[in-house]
């Protein structure tokens, strides 16, 4: 089509980007398809997975034993806290390390001195957030040590509670 002016234009674009010809969108296209198998070659889908079910399956346990949970991967861009519960009148957050390897033992050695002193300062700005008052405020490590094999089978897992880790 020609414009007023003798130049020919285009019609319906939208927000596509005209500068690049189909065959770059679809060389593009398969270069993010090709990064996206090599993520999932090293592991990056396998990692996410074997967080989310050890958080799962901590925030389960907790449940069954009668706390509340309040807040689950609360995040700001200092970091996140995985669990954030009441047990009774006391507000606890909960760190989960989850394995499926044999690389530890307990998952616990894991948590450093430099994650507990970042867990400290997201919990002011948690508690900073919140309408309610907590009298005491406790911090525990879930470790989770799921199956090498199949890390979905619940019925292998082991985990340990530990009860205030810091003050």
């Amino acid at each position: 089509m020609q414009n007023t002016r003798g130049m020919h234009t285009r019609r319906g674009t939208g927000d596509r980007d005209l500068s690049r010809s189909p065959q770059r969108r679809i060389l593009s296209r398969m270069g993010e398809q090709r990064e996206q198998r090599k993520r999932e070659k090293r592991g990056v889908d396998r990692r996410g997975l074997i967080g989310r079910v050890g958080e799962d399956l901590a925030a389960a346990r907790l449940a069954d034993l009668g706390w509340r949970i309040l807040d689950r991967n609360w995040r700001t861009r200092y970091g996140e806290l995985d669990i954030v519960a009441a047990d009774g009148r006391t507000l606890v957050i909960v760190e989960v390390k989850t394995r499926a390897s044999r690389t530890f033992t307990d998952p616990l050695g894991a948590v450093t001195p430099d994650k507990l002193r970042r867990m400290r300062r997201l919990a002011q700005q948690w508690l900073a957030q919140q309408d309610a008052f907590w009298e005491v405020v406790r911090f525990d490590v879930v470790s989770v040590q799921l199956d090498m094999t199949d890390p979905e089978d619940l019925e292998r897992a082991m985990w340990w509670h530990h009860v205030g880790v810091c003050e």
